[in-house]
Protein backbone atom coordinates (compact mmCIF):
# COMPACT_ATOMS: atom_id res chain seq x y z
CA UNK A 1 0.00 0.00 0.00
CA UNK A 2 0.61 3.63 -0.21
CA UNK A 3 2.62 5.67 2.23
CA UNK A 4 0.51 7.84 3.85
CA UNK A 5 2.35 11.52 5.48
CA UNK A 6 2.13 11.44 9.19
CA UNK A 7 1.99 14.98 10.85
CA UNK A 8 5.12 14.13 12.85
CA UNK A 9 7.09 14.21 10.72
CA UNK A 10 8.65 17.80 10.69
CA UNK A 11 8.59 17.21 14.44
CA UNK A 12 11.07 13.93 14.19
CA UNK A 13 13.25 16.14 11.73
CA UNK A 14 13.20 18.49 14.50
CA UNK A 15 13.81 16.58 17.34
CA UNK A 16 16.72 15.32 15.98
CA UNK A 17 18.23 18.41 15.73
CA UNK A 18 17.80 18.97 19.37
CA UNK A 19 18.12 15.78 21.76
CA UNK A 20 20.37 13.07 21.61
CA UNK A 21 17.77 10.52 21.59
CA UNK A 22 14.06 10.30 20.00
CA UNK A 23 11.06 8.06 21.60
CA UNK A 24 7.81 7.24 19.16
CA UNK A 25 5.54 5.71 21.31
CA UNK A 26 2.06 4.88 20.48
CA UNK A 27 0.01 1.57 20.59
CA UNK A 28 0.71 -1.93 17.97
CA UNK A 29 0.11 -1.43 14.31
CA UNK A 30 -0.42 2.40 14.28
CA UNK A 31 3.00 2.65 12.01
CA UNK A 32 5.58 3.87 14.20
CA UNK A 33 7.96 1.50 12.32
CA UNK A 34 6.81 2.99 8.80
CA UNK A 35 7.10 6.20 9.98
CA UNK A 36 10.50 5.97 11.23
CA UNK A 37 11.75 4.04 8.17
CA UNK A 38 10.28 6.79 5.75
CA UNK A 39 11.61 9.71 7.69
CA UNK A 40 15.00 9.06 7.94
CA UNK A 41 16.06 6.09 5.10
CA UNK A 42 19.47 6.13 5.78
CA UNK A 43 19.61 5.22 8.96
CA UNK A 44 20.63 1.41 10.04
CA UNK A 45 17.30 -0.12 11.15
CA UNK A 46 17.32 -2.64 13.95
CA UNK A 47 14.25 -4.49 15.59
CA UNK A 48 14.32 -6.10 18.62
CA UNK A 49 10.82 -7.92 17.47
CA UNK A 50 14.26 -10.37 16.03
CA UNK A 51 14.81 -13.26 18.75
CA UNK A 52 18.28 -12.97 18.21
CA UNK A 53 18.85 -8.99 18.15
CA UNK A 54 16.46 -9.14 21.70
CA UNK A 55 18.78 -11.34 23.38
CA UNK A 56 21.59 -9.43 22.27
CA UNK A 57 20.57 -6.10 23.45
CA UNK A 58 19.20 -7.98 26.87
CA UNK A 59 22.63 -9.80 27.44
CA UNK A 60 25.50 -7.72 25.57
CA UNK A 61 24.22 -4.30 25.61
CA UNK A 62 27.80 -2.85 24.78
CA UNK A 63 28.30 -5.28 22.15
CA UNK A 64 25.05 -4.58 20.41
CA UNK A 65 25.92 -0.84 19.97
CA UNK A 66 28.98 -1.42 18.69
CA UNK A 67 27.77 -3.64 16.05
CA UNK A 68 24.53 -1.01 15.55
CA UNK A 69 26.54 2.16 16.09
CA UNK A 70 24.86 5.38 15.79
CA UNK A 71 22.97 7.18 14.55
CA UNK A 72 20.67 4.29 14.85
CA UNK A 73 17.10 3.21 14.93
CA UNK A 74 16.17 0.56 17.29
CA UNK A 75 12.35 -0.64 16.96
CA UNK A 76 10.47 -2.06 19.76
CA UNK A 77 12.83 -1.38 22.52
CA UNK A 78 11.16 -1.87 25.36
CA UNK A 79 11.85 -6.11 25.10
CA UNK A 80 15.83 -5.06 26.35
CA UNK A 81 15.20 -2.23 29.41
CA UNK A 82 19.20 -3.90 29.86
CA UNK A 83 19.82 -1.42 26.80
CA UNK A 84 19.14 1.89 27.85
CA UNK A 85 22.00 2.27 30.38
CA UNK A 86 24.02 2.10 27.36
CA UNK A 87 22.04 4.29 25.31
CA UNK A 88 22.71 6.58 27.97
CA UNK A 89 26.50 6.05 28.04
CA UNK A 90 26.55 7.00 24.32
CA UNK A 91 24.88 9.65 24.47
CA UNK A 92 26.95 10.89 27.17
CA UNK A 93 30.02 10.18 24.92
CA UNK A 94 29.35 12.23 22.23
CA UNK A 95 27.63 15.94 21.45
CA UNK A 96 25.96 15.16 18.55
CA UNK A 97 22.37 15.03 17.97
CA UNK A 98 20.13 12.49 16.76
CA UNK A 99 22.31 9.49 17.76
CA UNK A 100 19.17 7.05 18.30
CA UNK A 101 15.26 6.71 16.65
CA UNK A 102 13.68 4.28 19.31
CA UNK A 103 10.49 3.02 19.02
CA UNK A 104 7.99 0.97 21.18
CA UNK A 105 4.61 0.01 21.47
CA UNK A 106 4.10 -0.87 25.40
CA UNK A 107 4.95 2.51 27.30
CA UNK A 108 4.11 0.79 30.37
CA UNK A 109 7.57 -0.48 30.94
CA UNK A 110 8.88 2.27 28.40
CA UNK A 111 8.19 5.15 30.26
CA UNK A 112 9.93 4.17 33.48
CA UNK A 113 12.73 3.01 31.77
CA UNK A 114 13.32 6.16 30.07
CA UNK A 115 12.91 8.74 33.07
CA UNK A 116 15.73 7.22 34.74
CA UNK A 117 18.00 6.65 32.09
CA UNK A 118 17.89 9.42 29.58
CA UNK A 119 16.24 12.04 31.20
CA UNK A 120 16.99 15.18 29.58
CA UNK A 121 18.76 13.63 26.98
CA UNK A 122 15.68 12.75 25.01
CA UNK A 123 12.54 13.90 22.90
CA UNK A 124 9.48 11.88 23.19
CA UNK A 125 6.16 11.83 20.77
CA UNK A 126 3.43 9.66 20.57
CA UNK A 127 2.04 8.39 17.83
CA UNK A 128 -1.43 7.37 17.41
CA UNK A 129 -3.65 5.99 14.79
CA UNK A 130 -4.34 7.82 11.12
CA UNK A 131 -6.16 11.49 12.04
CA UNK A 132 -9.01 12.07 10.30
CA UNK A 133 -6.88 14.70 8.41
CA UNK A 134 -4.25 12.17 7.18
CA UNK A 135 -6.63 9.92 5.90
CA UNK A 136 -7.76 12.50 3.98
CA UNK A 137 -4.50 14.30 2.96
CA UNK A 138 -5.16 16.59 4.31
CA UNK A 139 -1.53 18.86 5.85
CA UNK A 140 -3.52 20.94 8.75
CA UNK A 141 -1.70 20.53 11.77
CA UNK A 142 -3.12 22.84 14.43
CA UNK A 143 -4.41 21.62 17.46
CA UNK A 144 -8.08 21.81 17.36
CA UNK A 145 -9.93 24.79 19.54
CA UNK A 146 -13.59 25.88 19.43
CA UNK A 147 -12.47 29.57 18.41
CA UNK A 148 -13.24 31.85 15.41
CA UNK A 149 -9.87 32.10 14.80
CA UNK A 150 -9.52 28.14 14.29
CA UNK A 151 -12.84 27.30 11.93
CA UNK A 152 -11.22 30.42 10.01
CA UNK A 153 -8.13 29.04 9.45
CA UNK A 154 -8.99 25.31 9.35
CA UNK A 155 -11.88 26.19 6.33
CA UNK A 156 -9.36 27.12 3.50
CA UNK A 157 -8.26 23.13 3.38
CA UNK A 158 -11.28 21.21 5.49
CA UNK A 159 -12.88 18.71 3.56
CA UNK A 160 -16.01 16.61 3.78
CA UNK A 161 -15.71 12.61 3.93
CA UNK A 162 -18.00 10.85 1.74
CA UNK A 163 -19.41 8.62 4.73
CA UNK A 164 -18.31 9.81 8.27
CA UNK A 165 -20.15 6.53 9.93
CA UNK A 166 -17.78 4.40 7.08
CA UNK A 167 -14.79 6.44 8.47
CA UNK A 168 -15.67 5.52 12.23
CA UNK A 169 -16.48 1.89 11.54
CA UNK A 170 -13.18 1.30 9.71
CA UNK A 171 -10.64 2.54 12.49
CA UNK A 172 -7.65 4.38 12.10
CA UNK A 173 -4.95 1.85 11.69
CA UNK A 174 -3.03 2.54 8.67
CA UNK A 175 -2.97 -1.00 6.90
CA UNK A 176 -6.98 -0.80 7.16
CA UNK A 177 -6.79 2.26 5.02
CA UNK A 178 -6.02 -0.37 2.03
CA UNK A 179 -9.82 -1.22 1.00
CA UNK A 180 -8.69 -4.70 0.11
CA UNK A 181 -7.69 -5.66 3.75
CA UNK A 182 -10.89 -7.37 5.28
CA UNK A 183 -12.08 -5.61 8.27
CA UNK A 184 -13.21 -8.34 10.33
CA UNK A 185 -10.00 -10.50 9.72
CA UNK A 186 -7.58 -7.92 10.79
CA UNK A 187 -8.86 -7.04 14.09
CA UNK A 188 -9.55 -11.02 14.52
CA UNK A 189 -5.72 -11.52 14.04
CA UNK A 190 -5.15 -7.47 16.15
CA UNK A 191 -6.86 -9.15 19.39
CA UNK A 192 -5.67 -12.33 19.41
CA UNK A 193 -1.95 -10.96 18.81
CA UNK A 194 -2.54 -8.26 21.49
CA UNK A 195 -4.09 -10.48 24.11
CA UNK A 196 -1.42 -13.29 23.56
CA UNK A 197 1.30 -11.24 23.09
CA UNK A 198 0.89 -8.07 24.96
CA UNK A 199 -1.20 -9.18 27.48
CA UNK A 200 1.49 -11.70 28.81
CA UNK A 201 4.73 -10.02 28.64
CA UNK A 202 2.74 -7.26 30.61
CA UNK A 203 2.96 -10.43 33.26
CA UNK A 204 -0.47 -9.29 35.18
CA UNK A 205 -3.06 -11.53 33.64
CA UNK A 206 -3.20 -15.39 33.92
CA UNK A 207 -6.82 -15.93 32.83
CA UNK A 208 -6.42 -14.77 29.23
CA UNK A 209 -10.39 -15.95 28.27
CA UNK A 210 -11.10 -13.72 30.90
CA UNK A 211 -9.90 -10.70 30.01
CA UNK A 212 -11.14 -11.58 25.83
CA UNK A 213 -14.50 -11.44 27.31
CA UNK A 214 -13.15 -8.27 29.57
CA UNK A 215 -11.87 -6.14 26.80
CA UNK A 216 -15.41 -6.44 25.23
CA UNK A 217 -17.01 -5.59 28.20
CA UNK A 218 -15.07 -2.54 28.31
CA UNK A 219 -15.73 -1.59 24.76
CA UNK A 220 -19.52 -1.71 25.42
CA UNK A 221 -18.40 1.37 27.66
CA UNK A 222 -16.44 3.46 25.58
CA UNK A 223 -17.70 7.08 26.21
CA UNK A 224 -19.00 6.33 29.77
CA UNK A 225 -18.18 7.08 32.92
CA UNK A 226 -15.80 4.28 34.40
CA UNK A 227 -17.03 1.66 36.92
CA UNK A 228 -14.93 -1.28 37.81
CA UNK A 229 -17.48 -2.70 39.95
CA UNK A 230 -20.35 -2.68 37.22
CA UNK A 231 -17.44 -4.45 34.68
CA UNK A 232 -16.18 -6.89 37.47
CA UNK A 233 -20.00 -7.81 37.94
CA UNK A 234 -20.38 -8.66 34.45
CA UNK A 235 -17.31 -11.08 33.50
CA UNK A 236 -16.65 -12.67 37.56
CA UNK A 237 -14.20 -11.12 38.62
CA UNK A 238 -13.25 -8.92 41.64
CA UNK A 239 -12.99 -5.13 41.68
CA UNK A 240 -8.99 -4.68 41.76
CA UNK A 241 -8.71 -7.25 39.12
CA UNK A 242 -10.51 -4.85 36.78
CA UNK A 243 -8.64 -2.27 38.08
CA UNK A 244 -5.19 -3.67 37.00
CA UNK A 245 -6.74 -4.92 33.72
CA UNK A 246 -7.81 -1.24 32.78
CA UNK A 247 -4.20 0.07 33.74
CA UNK A 248 -3.35 -2.50 31.07
CA UNK A 249 -5.59 -1.20 28.05
CA UNK A 250 -4.31 2.47 28.95
CA UNK A 251 -0.70 1.38 28.94
CA UNK A 252 -0.76 -0.25 25.94
CA UNK A 253 -2.79 2.44 23.98
CA UNK A 254 -6.37 0.74 23.65
CA UNK A 255 -7.96 3.04 25.90
CA UNK A 256 -7.47 6.59 27.58
CA UNK A 257 -8.84 8.15 30.56
CA UNK A 258 -10.48 11.36 30.66
CA UNK A 259 -10.33 12.74 33.94
CA UNK A 260 -13.14 15.15 35.55
CA UNK A 261 -12.20 18.73 35.52
CA UNK A 262 -11.21 19.40 39.34
CA UNK A 263 -12.37 22.61 41.34
CA UNK A 264 -13.18 23.46 44.39
CA UNK A 265 -15.92 25.47 43.35
CA UNK A 266 -17.61 22.37 42.00
CA UNK A 267 -18.46 20.75 44.84
CA UNK A 268 -21.12 18.59 43.45
CA UNK A 269 -19.03 17.31 40.37
CA UNK A 270 -18.22 13.32 39.99
CA UNK A 271 -14.66 12.47 40.33
CA UNK A 272 -14.57 9.42 38.29
CA UNK A 273 -13.09 9.54 34.48
CA UNK A 274 -14.73 8.51 31.49
CA UNK A 275 -13.64 5.66 29.72
CA UNK A 276 -12.90 6.03 25.39
CA UNK A 277 -11.32 3.43 23.09
CA UNK A 278 -8.77 4.99 20.93
CA UNK A 279 -9.80 3.67 17.93
CA UNK A 280 -13.32 3.16 16.94
CA UNK A 281 -13.12 0.30 14.64
CA UNK A 282 -11.49 -2.17 17.33
CA UNK A 283 -14.79 -1.14 19.68
CA UNK A 284 -16.88 -1.60 16.92
CA UNK A 285 -15.40 -5.03 16.37
CA UNK A 286 -15.26 -6.30 19.78
CA UNK A 287 -19.46 -5.21 20.17
CA UNK A 288 -20.44 -6.93 17.16
CA UNK A 289 -21.43 -3.88 14.86
CA UNK A 290 -19.98 -5.47 11.83
CA UNK A 291 -21.04 -2.81 9.05
CA UNK A 292 -21.25 1.01 8.61
CA UNK A 293 -24.32 1.48 7.81
CA UNK A 294 -26.08 -0.76 11.49
CA UNK A 295 -23.73 1.43 13.65
CA UNK A 296 -25.00 4.83 12.14
CA UNK A 297 -28.77 3.87 12.83
CA UNK A 298 -27.51 1.25 16.24
CA UNK A 299 -27.87 1.91 19.74
CA UNK A 300 -23.67 2.71 20.06
CA UNK A 301 -24.11 5.26 17.30
CA UNK A 302 -23.75 8.03 19.83
CA UNK A 303 -21.21 6.82 22.23
CA UNK A 304 -19.02 5.85 19.04
CA UNK A 305 -19.57 8.86 17.45
CA UNK A 306 -18.35 10.76 20.56
CA UNK A 307 -15.36 8.49 21.31
CA UNK A 308 -14.44 9.26 17.62
CA UNK A 309 -14.69 13.06 18.33
CA UNK A 310 -12.45 13.02 21.41
CA UNK A 311 -9.73 10.55 19.84
CA UNK A 312 -9.51 12.99 17.13
CA UNK A 313 -9.14 15.65 19.00
CA UNK A 314 -6.61 14.56 21.51
CA UNK A 315 -4.76 13.19 17.79
CA UNK A 316 -4.04 16.79 17.18
CA UNK A 317 -2.52 17.79 20.21
CA UNK A 318 -0.07 14.61 19.82
CA UNK A 319 0.26 15.56 16.26
CA UNK A 320 1.20 19.01 17.46
CA UNK A 321 3.98 17.12 19.43
CA UNK A 322 1.94 18.08 23.01
CA UNK A 323 0.81 16.26 25.48
CA UNK A 324 -3.05 16.25 25.74
CA UNK A 325 -3.37 15.14 29.30
CA UNK A 326 -2.55 18.68 30.52
CA UNK A 327 -5.14 20.20 28.38
CA UNK A 328 -8.40 18.15 28.62
CA UNK A 329 -10.80 16.91 30.85
CA UNK A 330 -14.83 16.94 31.48
CA UNK A 331 -17.34 17.85 33.58
CA UNK A 332 -20.38 16.01 35.12
CA UNK A 333 -22.58 17.20 38.40
CA UNK A 334 -24.93 18.59 39.93
CA UNK A 335 -24.41 22.25 40.03
CA UNK A 336 -26.71 23.89 37.03
CA UNK A 337 -29.59 25.62 38.30
CA UNK A 338 -32.54 24.16 38.87
CA UNK A 339 -35.07 24.00 35.95
CA UNK A 340 -39.21 23.62 35.39
CA UNK A 341 -40.42 20.21 34.45
CA UNK A 342 -44.03 19.81 34.43
CA UNK A 343 -44.59 22.20 36.39
CA UNK A 344 -42.25 21.28 39.19
CA UNK A 345 -39.11 22.13 39.96
CA UNK A 346 -36.14 19.89 39.37
CA UNK A 347 -32.56 19.67 39.50
CA UNK A 348 -30.69 18.38 36.44
CA UNK A 349 -27.34 16.47 36.63
CA UNK A 350 -25.04 18.46 34.19
CA UNK A 351 -22.26 17.33 31.90
CA UNK A 352 -19.84 19.33 29.49
CA UNK A 353 -18.51 16.38 27.45
CA UNK A 354 -14.85 17.87 27.20
CA UNK A 355 -13.21 20.88 28.32
CA UNK A 356 -9.61 22.39 27.04
CA UNK A 357 -8.00 24.46 29.09
CA UNK A 358 -5.53 26.82 27.62
CA UNK A 359 -3.56 29.83 29.25
CA UNK A 360 -6.23 30.33 31.93
CA UNK A 361 -9.43 29.98 29.28
CA UNK A 362 -12.11 26.94 29.17
CA UNK A 363 -13.20 26.05 26.06
CA UNK A 364 -16.27 23.92 26.65
CA UNK A 365 -17.41 21.56 23.77
CA UNK A 366 -20.40 19.26 23.36
CA UNK A 367 -20.44 16.39 21.24
CA UNK A 368 -24.07 15.04 19.42
CA UNK A 369 -24.42 12.97 16.33
CA UNK A 370 -27.36 14.89 15.41
CA UNK A 371 -27.08 16.70 11.64
CA UNK A 372 -28.60 20.26 13.18
CA UNK A 373 -27.72 21.58 16.41
CA UNK A 374 -29.32 24.01 19.12
CA UNK A 375 -27.89 26.10 21.76
CA UNK A 376 -30.12 23.96 24.38
CA UNK A 377 -27.62 21.19 23.98
CA UNK A 378 -24.96 23.77 25.55
CA UNK A 379 -26.83 24.66 28.58
CA UNK A 380 -24.35 23.52 31.11
CA UNK A 381 -21.47 25.56 29.74
CA UNK A 382 -22.28 28.39 32.25
CA UNK A 383 -21.21 26.20 35.08
CA UNK A 384 -18.04 27.15 34.01
CA UNK A 385 -17.98 30.68 35.13
CA UNK A 386 -18.42 29.95 38.97
CA UNK A 387 -14.58 28.97 38.71
CA UNK A 388 -12.22 31.92 40.00
CA UNK A 389 -9.08 32.76 37.79
CA UNK A 390 -10.92 31.38 34.75
CA UNK A 391 -12.12 32.57 32.00
CA UNK A 392 -14.90 30.83 30.17
CA UNK A 393 -13.80 31.01 26.23
CA UNK A 394 -15.70 30.48 22.95
CA UNK A 395 -17.98 27.09 23.71
CA UNK A 396 -19.24 24.70 20.37
CA UNK A 397 -21.31 21.82 19.75
CA UNK A 398 -19.54 19.37 17.08
CA UNK A 399 -22.40 17.53 15.41
CA UNK A 400 -23.01 16.36 12.07
CA UNK A 401 -24.25 19.51 10.85
CA UNK A 402 -23.29 21.13 7.36
CA UNK A 403 -21.22 23.96 8.48
CA UNK A 404 -19.89 26.17 10.77
CA UNK A 405 -22.70 28.41 12.59
CA UNK A 406 -23.20 30.94 15.41
CA UNK A 407 -26.16 29.70 17.98
CA UNK A 408 -25.12 32.54 20.65
CA UNK A 409 -22.65 34.86 20.75
CA UNK A 410 -20.47 32.40 22.11
CA UNK A 411 -21.87 29.15 20.93
CA UNK A 412 -20.62 27.65 17.72
CA UNK A 413 -21.71 24.78 15.85
CA UNK A 414 -18.98 22.84 14.10
CA UNK A 415 -19.01 20.33 11.92
CA UNK A 416 -16.72 17.33 12.92
CA UNK A 417 -14.97 17.40 9.58
CA UNK A 418 -13.37 20.90 10.77
CA UNK A 419 -11.50 18.62 13.59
Amino acid sequence: MDYISRALENRLHQYTQTYKAILVTGARQVGKSTLLKKVFPDRKYVSLDDPFMEQQAREAGSMFLTLNPPPVTIDEVQRAKELFRYIKIKCDESEEKGLFCLSGSQPFHLMQNVSESLSGRIGIVELSGLSMRESMGDSFNRRFLPTLEYVTERRISAKKPENIWEMIHRGSYPELQEKEKEWNAFYADYVKTYIERDVRELGAVQDLNAFRQFLITAAARTGEMLNYSSIASEIGKDAGTVKKWISILEASGIIYLLEPYTSNVLKRAVKTPKLYFRDTGLACYLTRWLTAENLAYGAMSGPLFETFIVSEILKSFSNEGLDYRHFVSYYRGRDRKKIKENEETVEMEAEIDLIIEENGTLYPIEIKKNTAAKAIMASAFPILDQIPGKKRGMGAVICNCPDVGLLRENILQIPVWYI
